[in-house]
């Protein structure tokens, strides 16, 4: 049976997904089998596994750190905000229902088993686990029927580290008050303290360390810098909105930010593209007049799209596509791009909604109540005007939604594909002129599709069209490889070995 350690947190983004990613890249370089854990997770940011099961991308970055594929066991529960009081809540990787936030709170007892079955079975497998809480264990009105902090420590019988976050300022007053606020049982699960993102002088700090370690009775047991790596974050509070710089005069794409924005991920290989400029556009100004457009995934796509129209960007996009500048949507972005989204059904907005789209696709989505969840690989067949040198470039990645397209016949589809795990080709997609689009999530991890992008893109601003190097697998494995180097020089890993050992 596997020994676990617990990650959790004196608030959100306190940088406990990123610990935790680096524990579990530490041990596995020190030859452990290890298993990252997160009983429920709350993002827009998911991924579907291999067998076609849907989990927080949190968990897969912290699997892919520690060298194994990606599975629904290491996160049981994902909850996908649809509003500010409700979610679909997904158990298992398959939905398990849409509601408001005090039904999920009654009903949590019922998941119990779920994740209890999904951690046991992975303890069963691997060395160690290293489990991520959410949020803060210290919110006291939410402590009945905790399952994701301390009370999975207490399921899984975890000792825990207590992450706080010096950049955001209070940070002794947070670890105290958090402690401060545990019961007898809890405080019997803390074994040690980490001060996260700091900056400056670590000697300045030794007189707090020691205060706080007076204070609690609990061990620092690192003390971890700010860190600039460009790994996967878990949601949409996510820093790297602030986009990229390229180099003057160099290619700029624009990505709109929704105000749900899912699945952001897809656009870090253009922002590691050297030479390309990248932004988030919430306005028509902010959009601008960019070398490409790209409408990315949206968990709301319908109230998105009433966004973009009241906002203008609506009509900004379609400015642009009319001047020929390249449009992409990907999942909730393409769906956008046709002429008209109906949802008989209910599953984003009133029973019988139907709204006009973008109309730049000769396309029409509607609204099911089967979510698809489905890996896929497969090649380009066409490009848009002004990219067509993308066609023929490999593709591979993952479809995750609730709508069904229908392409006018005729129609170029954009990219043919196929299940990963077996079965028949088919086409996904379409192209109009200087607008395409198509499901793929991921569509961008491809190192040939990028370096063909680039050579277009510099081509149209009159640049070298060599292309740079350009392998986001192998930029990612450098990321984890840093952050492991980085947890090795500010954790005190021979204490950490020692709790992991000692349990609770």
């Amino acid at each position: 049976m596997a020994r676990s350690i617990m990650i959790q947190g004196t608030m959100s983004s306190a940088g406990k997904s990123l610990i935790a990613a680096g524990l579990c890249r530490v041990l596995w370089e020190d030859g452990l089998r290890v298993a990252p854990f997160k009983s429920q997770n709350m993002a827009l940011n998911s991924f579907i596994t291999r067998d076609g099961l849907e989990m927080g991308r949190a968990q897969v970055v912290q699997a892919q750190a520690a060298g194994v594929e990606p599975e629904v066991r290491m996160n049981p529960v994902l909850l996908k905000p649809q509003s500010d009081t409700g979610s679909q809540v997904i158990v298992n990787g398959e939905v398990w229902g849409v509601m408001p936030a005090a039904e999920y709170y009654r009903r949590k007892p019922e998941l119990v088993p779920h994740i209890l079955g999904a951690y046991r079975s992975l303890a069963a497998e691997y060395d160690a686990v290293v489990i991520e809480g959410a949020g803060s264990p210290a919110e006291i009105n939410l402590r009945e029927n905790d399952i994701v902090n301390m009370g999975m420590a207490r399921m899984a019988s975890a000792p825990v580290l207590l992450v706080g976050d010096i950049d955001r300022g209070g940070v002794f007053a947070s670890l105290y008050g958090t402690v401060a606020l545990m019961e007898d049982w809890e405080r019997a699960h803390l074994k040690g303290i980490i001060i996260n993102k700091f900056r400056g002088d670590v000697a300045l700090l030794r007189p707090g360390l020691a205060q706080i370690e007076a204070l609690t009775g609990l061990p620092v047991v690192g003390v971890v810098p700010w860190l600039e790596l460009d790994i996967d974050d878990e949601d949409s509070l996510s820093s790297r909105f602030g986009g990229s710089a390229g180099i003057p005069g160099g290619p700029e794409v624009a990505v709109v930010r929704f105000p749900r924005i899912a699945n952001f991920t897809d656009l870090a290989p253009l922002e590691a593209l050297p030479g390309v400029s990248v932004r988030y556009a919430a306005s028509p100004r902010e959009l601008g007049t960019p070398d490409l457009v790209v409408l990315p995934g949206t968990k709301s796509t319908i109230a998105d799209l009433l966004w973009m129209r009241q906002n203008g960007l609506a009509a900004a996009v379609r400015r642009l596509a009319a001047r020929g500048v390249p449009v992409l949507g990907i999942c909730g972005g393409y769906q956008m791009l046709g002429r008209t989204i109906a949802d008989p059904e209910g599953v984003e907005a009133a029973p019988g909604t139907v709204e006009a789209g973008l109309g730049l696709l000769p396309a029409d989505t509607v609204f099911g109540g089967e979510k698809v969840r489905t890996r896929m690989a497969g090649r380009l067949l066409a490009g848009p005007k002004g990219l067509a040198g993308l066609a023929g470039a490999p593709v591979e990645g993952y479809e995750i939604h609730m709508g069904r397209t229908k392409v006018d016949p005729g129609t170029p589809a954009l990219c043919r594909v196929a299940p990963m795990g077996g079965g028949p080709e088919r086409e996904d997609g379409a192209v109009a002129g200087s607008v395409c689009g198509c499901y793929l999530h991921g569509l961008l991890d491809s190192g040939e599709l990028l370096a063909r992008l680039w050579r277009q893109l510099a081509e149209g601003r009159g640049l070298d069209p060599e292309a740079p190097a350009a392998d986001p697998a192998a930029r990612r494995e450098e990321q984890y490889r840093r952050l492991g180097e980085a947890m090795r020089k500010s954790l005190d890993m021979a204490k950490i070995y020692e709790i992991l050992e000692a349990g609770v």
